[in-house]
Protein backbone atom coordinates (compact mmCIF):
# COMPACT_ATOMS: atom_id res chain seq x y z
CA UNK A 1 0.00 0.00 0.00
CA UNK A 2 1.77 3.40 -1.01
CA UNK A 3 0.63 5.12 2.21
CA UNK A 4 2.73 6.29 5.37
CA UNK A 5 -0.06 4.58 7.99
CA UNK A 6 1.86 6.59 11.11
CA UNK A 7 1.28 9.72 9.03
CA UNK A 8 -2.69 8.95 9.50
CA UNK A 9 -2.14 8.03 12.98
CA UNK A 10 -0.54 11.30 13.71
CA UNK A 11 -3.83 13.13 11.88
CA UNK A 12 -6.22 11.35 14.14
CA UNK A 13 -4.06 11.71 17.40
CA UNK A 14 -3.22 15.47 16.54
CA UNK A 15 -7.17 15.98 16.00
CA UNK A 16 -7.70 14.78 19.41
CA UNK A 17 -5.48 16.92 21.11
CA UNK A 18 -6.56 19.88 19.64
CA UNK A 19 -10.17 19.62 18.98
CA UNK A 20 -11.64 17.09 21.47
CA UNK A 21 -9.29 16.55 24.79
CA UNK A 22 -9.57 20.16 25.54
CA UNK A 23 -13.54 20.01 25.54
CA UNK A 24 -13.71 17.13 27.64
CA UNK A 25 -15.56 17.95 30.87
CA UNK A 26 -15.40 21.22 29.69
CA UNK A 27 -17.81 21.87 26.66
CA UNK A 28 -19.39 25.60 26.54
CA UNK A 29 -22.80 26.12 26.73
CA UNK A 30 -23.86 26.42 23.10
CA UNK A 31 -21.62 23.43 22.00
CA UNK A 32 -23.66 20.50 22.05
CA UNK A 33 -26.82 20.48 19.74
CA UNK A 34 -29.35 17.78 18.79
CA UNK A 35 -29.01 16.98 15.13
CA UNK A 36 -31.35 14.04 15.42
CA UNK A 37 -33.63 12.94 17.63
CA UNK A 38 -31.33 10.96 20.58
CA UNK A 39 -28.45 11.82 18.90
CA UNK A 40 -26.26 14.81 19.99
CA UNK A 41 -23.29 16.48 18.05
CA UNK A 42 -20.84 18.84 19.59
CA UNK A 43 -18.58 21.29 18.14
CA UNK A 44 -15.29 18.53 18.45
CA UNK A 45 -17.05 16.47 16.49
CA UNK A 46 -17.54 19.08 13.81
CA UNK A 47 -14.14 20.36 14.09
CA UNK A 48 -12.30 17.47 14.42
CA UNK A 49 -13.86 15.93 11.47
CA UNK A 50 -12.73 19.39 9.50
CA UNK A 51 -9.19 18.83 10.84
CA UNK A 52 -9.10 15.00 10.18
CA UNK A 53 -11.12 15.38 6.50
CA UNK A 54 -8.07 18.04 5.01
CA UNK A 55 -5.51 15.98 6.25
CA UNK A 56 -6.33 13.28 4.90
CA UNK A 57 -6.86 14.67 1.53
CA UNK A 58 -2.80 15.41 1.49
CA UNK A 59 -2.21 12.01 2.17
CA UNK A 60 -4.37 10.53 -0.31
CA UNK A 61 -6.72 12.70 -2.74
CA UNK A 62 -10.13 10.68 -2.25
CA UNK A 63 -13.42 11.68 -1.33
CA UNK A 64 -13.53 12.15 2.63
CA UNK A 65 -16.96 10.13 3.94
CA UNK A 66 -17.27 11.61 7.00
CA UNK A 67 -19.87 11.30 10.09
CA UNK A 68 -21.28 15.15 10.20
CA UNK A 69 -20.12 16.02 6.71
CA UNK A 70 -22.62 12.71 5.36
CA UNK A 71 -25.67 13.78 7.64
CA UNK A 72 -26.05 17.01 5.75
CA UNK A 73 -25.15 15.41 2.31
CA UNK A 74 -25.93 11.74 2.36
CA UNK A 75 -24.51 11.21 -1.25
CA UNK A 76 -21.55 11.54 -0.18
CA UNK A 77 -22.00 7.80 1.02
CA UNK A 78 -21.98 6.31 -2.85
CA UNK A 79 -18.01 7.09 -2.58
CA UNK A 80 -17.98 3.72 -1.16
CA UNK A 81 -19.35 2.13 -3.61
CA UNK A 82 -18.03 4.22 -6.43
CA UNK A 83 -14.71 5.75 -5.82
CA UNK A 84 -11.60 3.61 -6.21
CA UNK A 85 -10.21 5.26 -2.67
CA UNK A 86 -12.03 6.70 -0.05
CA UNK A 87 -11.70 7.85 3.80
CA UNK A 88 -14.07 6.99 6.59
CA UNK A 89 -13.85 9.59 9.31
CA UNK A 90 -15.54 9.24 12.47
CA UNK A 91 -14.41 12.27 14.08
CA UNK A 92 -15.63 11.29 17.83
CA UNK A 93 -17.70 8.02 17.98
CA UNK A 94 -19.35 7.91 21.01
CA UNK A 95 -20.29 11.96 21.83
CA UNK A 96 -23.02 11.01 23.60
CA UNK A 97 -21.16 9.68 26.55
CA UNK A 98 -17.88 12.67 25.44
CA UNK A 99 -21.12 15.13 26.39
CA UNK A 100 -21.70 12.94 29.84
CA UNK A 101 -18.36 13.12 30.87
CA UNK A 102 -17.55 9.52 30.11
CA UNK A 103 -14.06 8.40 28.98
CA UNK A 104 -15.36 5.63 26.59
CA UNK A 105 -15.26 7.65 23.08
CA UNK A 106 -12.89 7.52 20.41
CA UNK A 107 -11.95 9.03 17.00
CA UNK A 108 -12.05 6.48 13.77
CA UNK A 109 -10.89 6.72 10.24
CA UNK A 110 -10.52 3.94 7.68
CA UNK A 111 -9.50 4.08 4.00
CA UNK A 112 -11.76 2.12 1.43
CA UNK A 113 -10.34 0.45 -1.77
CA UNK A 114 -13.07 -1.30 -4.01
CA UNK A 115 -15.44 -1.13 -1.44
CA UNK A 116 -13.60 -3.41 1.24
CA UNK A 117 -11.63 -1.06 4.34
CA UNK A 118 -7.94 -1.66 3.76
CA UNK A 119 -6.60 0.33 6.35
CA UNK A 120 -8.07 1.41 10.19
CA UNK A 121 -7.08 3.65 12.77
CA UNK A 122 -9.13 3.87 16.35
CA UNK A 123 -7.50 6.27 19.23
CA UNK A 124 -9.02 6.55 22.61
CA UNK A 125 -7.67 9.63 23.39
CA UNK A 126 -8.55 9.19 27.11
CA UNK A 127 -6.74 6.13 28.18
CA UNK A 128 -3.69 7.53 25.28
CA UNK A 129 -4.72 4.10 23.13
CA UNK A 130 -3.88 3.62 19.35
CA UNK A 131 -5.36 0.74 17.22
CA UNK A 132 -3.89 0.23 13.50
CA UNK A 133 -5.21 -2.28 11.10
CA UNK A 134 -3.67 -2.86 7.69
CA UNK A 135 -5.16 -5.49 5.56
CA UNK A 136 -2.74 -8.86 5.58
CA UNK A 137 -0.37 -7.20 7.82
CA UNK A 138 -2.02 -7.64 11.00
CA UNK A 139 -3.40 -5.30 13.65
CA UNK A 140 -1.64 -3.39 16.52
CA UNK A 141 -1.94 -1.43 19.67
CA UNK A 142 0.53 0.66 20.37
CA UNK A 143 2.94 -1.01 18.58
CA UNK A 144 2.46 -3.68 20.14
CA UNK A 145 0.62 -6.98 17.62
CA UNK A 146 -2.48 -7.97 18.53
CA UNK A 147 -4.05 -11.36 18.27
CA UNK A 148 -7.05 -12.35 19.76
CA UNK A 149 -7.21 -15.71 20.97
CA UNK A 150 -10.24 -18.50 20.60
CA UNK A 151 -13.36 -18.09 22.85
CA UNK A 152 -14.39 -20.55 25.83
CA UNK A 153 -16.61 -23.73 24.12
CA UNK A 154 -19.14 -23.37 27.00
CA UNK A 155 -21.66 -21.00 25.86
CA UNK A 156 -21.27 -20.32 30.18
CA UNK A 157 -18.39 -18.86 29.95
CA UNK A 158 -19.07 -16.47 26.69
CA UNK A 159 -18.90 -12.29 27.39
CA UNK A 160 -20.80 -10.15 25.13
CA UNK A 161 -22.57 -7.40 24.44
CA UNK A 162 -25.64 -6.90 22.22
CA UNK A 163 -26.72 -3.20 21.50
CA UNK A 164 -30.78 -3.64 21.25
CA UNK A 165 -31.42 0.03 21.10
CA UNK A 166 -32.92 -0.20 17.36
CA UNK A 167 -34.10 -3.81 17.04
CA UNK A 168 -38.24 -4.64 17.17
CA UNK A 169 -39.44 -5.84 19.90
CA UNK A 170 -39.35 -9.49 19.08
CA UNK A 171 -35.71 -9.60 18.21
CA UNK A 172 -34.79 -7.50 21.50
CA UNK A 173 -37.17 -9.83 23.91
CA UNK A 174 -35.32 -12.60 22.09
CA UNK A 175 -31.77 -11.08 23.05
CA UNK A 176 -32.75 -10.62 26.49
CA UNK A 177 -34.39 -14.28 27.15
CA UNK A 178 -30.79 -15.32 25.79
CA UNK A 179 -29.02 -13.05 28.75
CA UNK A 180 -29.07 -15.86 31.41
CA UNK A 181 -27.50 -18.66 28.95
CA UNK A 182 -24.20 -16.41 29.06
CA UNK A 183 -21.23 -15.69 31.50
CA UNK A 184 -22.70 -11.92 30.74
CA UNK A 185 -24.39 -10.02 28.47
CA UNK A 186 -24.72 -6.18 28.31
CA UNK A 187 -25.08 -3.04 26.29
CA UNK A 188 -21.94 -1.79 25.22
CA UNK A 189 -20.24 0.68 25.92
CA UNK A 190 -21.96 3.07 23.68
CA UNK A 191 -18.89 3.38 21.08
CA UNK A 192 -17.77 1.05 18.41
CA UNK A 193 -14.47 2.76 19.12
CA UNK A 194 -14.45 1.44 22.33
CA UNK A 195 -16.53 -2.18 21.85
CA UNK A 196 -13.66 -2.72 18.86
CA UNK A 197 -11.04 -3.14 20.97
CA UNK A 198 -12.46 -4.40 23.62
CA UNK A 199 -13.17 -7.69 21.63
CA UNK A 200 -9.82 -8.00 20.46
CA UNK A 201 -7.84 -7.38 23.60
CA UNK A 202 -10.12 -10.49 24.92
CA UNK A 203 -12.19 -8.57 27.28
CA UNK A 204 -15.86 -9.90 25.26
CA UNK A 205 -15.96 -12.18 23.02
CA UNK A 206 -19.11 -11.09 21.02
CA UNK A 207 -20.79 -7.74 20.26
CA UNK A 208 -24.14 -7.59 18.23
CA UNK A 209 -24.78 -4.15 16.15
CA UNK A 210 -27.85 -3.81 14.38
CA UNK A 211 -27.02 -0.67 13.01
CA UNK A 212 -23.90 -0.34 10.69
CA UNK A 213 -23.09 2.87 9.57
CA UNK A 214 -19.82 2.67 8.22
CA UNK A 215 -17.75 5.06 10.10
CA UNK A 216 -18.84 2.65 13.15
CA UNK A 217 -17.70 -0.54 11.83
CA UNK A 218 -15.45 -0.01 8.81
CA UNK A 219 -12.52 0.80 11.24
CA UNK A 220 -13.35 -2.06 13.68
CA UNK A 221 -14.07 -4.83 12.09
CA UNK A 222 -10.89 -4.63 10.10
CA UNK A 223 -9.21 -4.84 13.64
CA UNK A 224 -11.05 -7.52 14.42
CA UNK A 225 -10.52 -9.54 11.37
CA UNK A 226 -6.94 -8.75 11.18
CA UNK A 227 -6.34 -9.75 15.31
CA UNK A 228 -7.79 -12.99 13.85
CA UNK A 229 -11.21 -12.55 15.04
CA UNK A 230 -14.60 -13.26 12.90
CA UNK A 231 -17.20 -10.63 11.77
CA UNK A 232 -20.05 -11.75 9.90
CA UNK A 233 -23.37 -10.12 8.38
CA UNK A 234 -26.31 -12.34 10.47
CA UNK A 235 -26.62 -13.90 7.04
CA UNK A 236 -23.72 -15.02 6.97
CA UNK A 237 -21.70 -12.82 4.57
CA UNK A 238 -18.80 -10.62 4.73
CA UNK A 239 -19.45 -7.03 5.74
CA UNK A 240 -18.32 -4.37 3.34
CA UNK A 241 -18.90 -0.65 4.25
CA UNK A 242 -20.96 0.09 1.58
CA UNK A 243 -23.59 -2.59 2.34
CA UNK A 244 -26.66 -0.52 4.36
CA UNK A 245 -28.44 -3.74 5.65
CA UNK A 246 -28.75 -3.74 9.20
CA UNK A 247 -27.25 -6.29 11.59
CA UNK A 248 -23.69 -7.16 12.19
CA UNK A 249 -22.24 -9.74 14.76
CA UNK A 250 -18.86 -9.96 15.73
CA UNK A 251 -16.73 -12.84 17.36
CA UNK A 252 -13.48 -13.95 18.70
CA UNK A 253 -13.72 -16.70 16.13
CA UNK A 254 -16.32 -18.69 13.88
CA UNK A 255 -17.82 -21.42 16.54
CA UNK A 256 -18.15 -17.99 19.13
CA UNK A 257 -20.02 -16.09 16.02
CA UNK A 258 -22.44 -19.29 15.43
CA UNK A 259 -22.98 -19.81 19.12
CA UNK A 260 -23.88 -16.20 19.80
CA UNK A 261 -26.12 -16.21 17.07
CA UNK A 262 -27.68 -18.90 17.50
CA UNK A 263 -28.44 -17.87 21.25
CA UNK A 264 -29.28 -14.47 20.66
CA UNK A 265 -30.95 -14.67 17.39
CA UNK A 266 -32.30 -18.07 17.32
Amino acid sequence: MIMDVDQVTEIVVDAARVAILPRFRALADGEVAEKSPGEVVTVADREAEELISRRLREVLDAPVVGEEAAADAPQLLTALREAPAAWVVDPLDGTANFVAGRPDYAVMAALVRDGETVAAWIAQPAQGRVYVAERGAGAWRDGVRLRREPAPGDPAALRGAALTRFLDPAAKAQVEAAAPRFAALGPGSGCAGVDYPRLVDGEQDFVLFQRTLPWDHAPGVLLLTEAGGHARRLDGSTYRPADPRAGLLDAADPTCWETARSLLLG
